[in-house]
Order: C-alpha cells, then structure tokens, then sequence
C-alpha cells in the first residue's frame, strides 16, 4: 500500500459519508446513485456493441501505441527515490528542531534537586514544549532517564481531563474530481508501498521502550524512527538527548506524520497523470488516424476482392489509391492490376476456347465430307485420294490437339516450376548441332566469344523457344539458305542484357503481320515453298510462336520479329530477336 492511498483511506470514509449525507439531500440514496451509474454504463455499452467492430489491425495499432506509452508512465506509481528524500528532508528537519528544543529544555528546564542532582522540571519543560511546537504543528514527547514519559503535546491539561488535538481531513471538493480522487486513491491500494514497515502502536502509559530510538537518545546518540500507521500513512520520528553540561538528564522525541510527503507524492503523480492524460489522448488521436490511413483502405480493397470472388461481374471497380505514395497505394495498383489481368485471361481463355473449337472444326467439316463422299465414289482413283485427305485431316487433327494440350499446359508449367540460371552459350551449341544433324541445314552459329550468356530462365521450355524459331526460320528459307543464330551481351543501367537473334533467307514478313504472327492459331504461308516446292495445308497450327511469346515473357523477356534489309533496300529476310535479362 502507498503512501498516498494509506493518508486516502483515512479520507475516504469522511468523504463517503459526506456523500451520502449530500445524497440524502438532493432526495436520493447511495443505492440510487449505484444503480444510475450502472445504468449509465449499459447504455454505453449497449450504443458500442451496436458500433461497427474494430478491425483486428486497428486494435494492433492501438495496442502497441498505449502499450509504448503505458511502459514509461507506469514508473510514476514507484517513486522510491523520490520518496526516500522526502522522507530524509523530514528527518532532517525533524533533528533540527529537535535539538533546538533539547538545548533550550536543557537551559531552562532543568533544575538540580537535593539529593538528586540534575533533572527536568515537568511542568516549566511542559510549557515550553507546548510553546515551542505549536507553530510546527509537531508532537513531542519528553521521556526522562528512568523511561517514563513525563510530557506529551499531543495532550492538552484542563482542569478536569485532558483533551486530545487532532488534525481534521479537508473538506470535500467538486464530486466528479472527488469521486476520480476516489478511484485513484483506490488504485494507488494495490501497488507496494510500506508494508514493510514496522507498525506504529501507542501504549498506555507511553514508555521509552516502546520506541526504539528514545532508549538510544537517552544513552546520548540522536537517533531516528519511521513506521507505518495502522490508519494510513507513516510516522516520521526522531529523538534527541537532552543534556545539562554533558549529563543526560532525559531524551526528545518529536513525530509527525507523513501528511507532507504525501501530499508532494500525490501532486507530482497528479502532473504526470495529467501529462499522461494528454499524451494518452493523443495517441489515440493519432492511433485512429493511423488505422483510418491504413485498416480503412485495406478493408475497402478486401471487400472489392470479395465482391471479384463473388462473381459481381466486371462493373466491381478496385478502390483508387493512384493518389497515395505509399504501400497502400502500391497494393491498391498492384490489385487493380491484378483484376485487370484476372479480366483479361479470362477474355483469352474464351478466344482460346474459341480459336480451339474453330481450328478443331475446320478439319472436322473437311473429315466428314471426305467419309461422306467415300460411300458414294465408285472411282478407285477417288476413292484413294479421299482416303488420303482423310488421313491428313486425321493427322492435322492429332497434331492440332497435341499442340492444343501442350499451351493448356504451359500457365501451369510455368507457375509451378522456377526459373534456374542456363548457360545459352551450351543451350545454343547442343541445339544447332541437333538441327543440323537432324535436318541438314546450313545453320551457323555466331557468340560473342569470353562473354558470359547465363540466363534465368526455364530449361526445357527455352530449348522449345530457339526450336520454334528455328523451325519457323528453317521452313521459309530455301533449301540452299542460311540460318544465323547470333548472341551477345550489351551493357544497361538496369542491368546487363543478352540478345538472341535468328536470321533467315526467306521472302520476309509483311509489315503489317510483325505482331499478329505471335497469335494463337495465326498462320499465313504460302502455297509453294521458297524452292518452289507446294506445301501441303495444315502442316503447322500456328501456336509455336504464340508458345515462344508466352515462355519468354514469363521468364522476364521480351520477343519480336523484324525484317532484314539489304544494301540496296530490298528484304534480305526475317529476323527473330529474342532479349533476356543477364543472370547476376
């Protein structure tokens, strides 16, 4: 128990009376005023149940805010040093007026008697003492060599009995900052205080063994005591010899109670409660501000996200943060990206779909003609060439699906599997010498030679990227053309890049067609080969290229094509270029 809540508890009960007694006048009882509290505290109650629930990431922030806040003003309840000196003031004071009042009973108050000697005179040593400590307010008490306490100020003498002075408690204040007095005093209750304290007890008749530094006074050493009150707060005393030209005739001890340490106690936990008040508001001030920048954009961004779940349709539009410099304006673009990016892969899973059923129905209708007809031809010629288109839309179709199943794949694939750091220097080497092996191109194969080529990026899908291209590059050269397969690496301020280009000799590309050859199921070749040879319908389904995009732009690149020019002007051919970021 503190210091301040031990002087409160003998406050309290005056006060509590005082407010029933006010209570009573206003017409009402203590019950009364309970009961309106109470029910004062449920509507309250009732009105934040019915509010909107705080968010779990607005009491986080409230939480850590007050807790920051709570630890350092949590202190101001142990004072101990603080108290400490105050205390030692008192004692201080205490011994100085102490043996201010012993040396002036030892001069005036001491009278030698026969037979006797040197002793102190009960009632002049009275007298002086009563007028000596009346403007202290302090209690003093006169004990002499044998023990016996012989003056008390504490009690007045009348004539018939003695009357016993007592400080009355103040009155009582305003009633709201008496009733928070009330509840902080009550507070104050619970922390530490001086339990440890030896208790303060009076005995009747008062002897100088009851306390333990009258009996070191009286052997000639000044000597100090502090004890706690049963009733509340402390007893600060001390007790000082009195000597008559060195003799010991008898011993002072003045006390006083702790009111003064209290009150300094209680002031200064009053201003840094009052700081704290401040502070506290403003931290919830600032604390809801907070979770309003933050808690309030992320549930609106949480309920657009639900509303896309839900199926709303497209007319669910993203909150706008465009505004905000900061993560929650990121995650607001970031998000809205992503819906657009959810809308558009579904609007390309619908043309795919789309695109598949056409592609897919074109050799049907033709399969179902030709199995049509066959019934019918008698004509053996007729019937073996109907056969063969048969076959071809047989074999265009399984080709067609293969392909088909090989991009539905791919999103997956590319999702699941990381990328990893290749080496394109080996990758393009094993490759041309395949193709070249294979097929007996002219393929040649020009890398920028001690230049490190490792990208990251997808092994097995790059290696059916550079086949692709090379293929597409193989089918339109002529058969006596060459095919360059170049890399380097060139230097940038974002990091380095390395570019794989893929020259041929063929007719070129129309301009017009440089974007749209890298569409699903797009394919325009002509009917005869650079050779002149006739090519047959349907060889190709046109999703290589489409792949290839798709591939490198996962593995963070870029692809396109272009025309190679001549000197004089003319297409030389096309060119592929493939660009990857270098691996650090």
């Amino acid at each position: 128990m503190t210091l301040d809540a031990r002087i409160g508890n003998r406050l309290f009960r005056a006060k509590r009376n005082s407010a029933e007694t006010a209570g009573s006048r206003d017409g009402g009882t203590p019950e009364d005023g309970t009961r309106r509290r109470i029910g004062r505290a449920r509507v309250l109650w009732a009105w934040l149940r019915r509010r909107r629930p705080s968010t779990s990431l607005t009491r986080r922030i409230l939480a850590i805010n007050l807790l920051v806040l709570a630890v350092p003003v949590g202190g101001f309840f142990f004072l101990d040093q603080y108290q400490e000196s105050l205390i030692d003031a008192e004692i201080e004071a205490l011994r100085v007026q102490g043996e201010v009042f012993a040396g002036a009973i030892g001069a005036g108050a001491v009278i030698v008697a026969p037979g006797v000697g040197q002793q102190i005179d009960p009632a002049r040593a009275s007298l002086m003492l009563r007028r000596l400590t009346e403007p202290t307010q302090n209690r003093a008490r006169l004990f002499v060599g044998n023990g016996v306490m012989i003056t008390d100020t504490q009690s007045l003498r009348s004539a018939h009995s003695p009357v016993r002075v007592q400080t009355l408690p103040p009155p009582k204040g305003f009633a709201p900052w008496f009733w928070a007095e009330e509840r902080f005093e009550a507070l104050l209750d619970w922390l530490p205080g001086q339990g440890e304290l030896p208790v303060y007890q009076e005995r009747i008749p008062q002897r100088a063994n009851d306390y333990r530094e009258v009996p070191v006074a009286l052997a000639g050493i000044q000597g100090a005591a502090v004890r706690r009150h049963p009733a509340g707060g402390m007893v600060i005393s001390v007790s000082v010899p009195i000597q008559r030209y060195r003799q010991v005739v008898g011993a002072l001890m003045l006390s006083r109670g702790s009111e003064e340490v209290e009150r300094a106690m209680r002031a200064i936990r009053i201003d840094i409660l009052q700081v704290f008040g401040v502070a506290f508001a403003v931290t919830i001030l600032l604390s809801v501000y907070l979770a309003a920048t933050i808690a309030r954009p992320l549930r609106r961004l949480a309920l657009a996200a639900q509303r896309v779940r839900s199926g709303s349709g497209r007319d669910v539009a993203m909150p706008d943060f465009a505004n905000r410099r900061d993560e929650i304006g990121d995650l607001g673009r970031d998000l809205g990206a992503m819906t657009e990016a959810l809308w558009q892969r579904m609007d390309a899973i619908e043309r795919f779909a789309a695109d598949v059923a056409h592609e897919i129905k074109n050799p049907l209708t033709s399969l179902r003609s030709a199995v049509e007809t066959v019934a019918r031809v008698e004509d053996p010629e007729q019937q073996k060439k109907l056969m063969s288109i048969i076959l071809d839309d047989v074999a265009r179709l399984d080709r067609l699906i293969s392909d088909i199943s090989d991009a539905s794949r791919l999103d997956a694939e590319l999702s699941r599997d990381p990328p990893t750091v290749i080496d394109l220097r080996v990758a393009l080497e094993a490759l041309v010498d395949i193709h070249t092996t294979a097929s007996g191109a002219d393929i040649v194969l020009d890398l920028e030679p001690g230049v490190d080529l490792s990208v990251c990026a997808f092994e097995d899908r790059l290696g059916q990227v550079f086949r692709n291209i090379i293929a597409n590059a193989q089918s339109f050269s002529p058969r006596e053309g060459k095919i360059i397969v170049a890399a380097t690496r060139r230097a940038r301020r974002g990091g380095d890049l390395i570019t794989v280009t893929v020259d041929d000799q063929g007719p070129g590309i129309p301009e017009a067609n440089l974007e749209s050859i890298f569409k699903r199921f797009y394919s325009d070749r002509p009917t005869e080969s650079p050779d002149g040879e006739s090519q047959k319908f349907g060889t190709h389904s046109g999703l290589g290229l489409s792949i290839s995009r798709q591939i490198v732009e996962a593995a963070g690149g870029r692809v396109w094509a272009e025309n190679r020019r001549s000197p004089g002007g003319p297409v030389a051919g096309a060119r592929f270029v493939v660009e990857f970021p270098a691996a650090a």
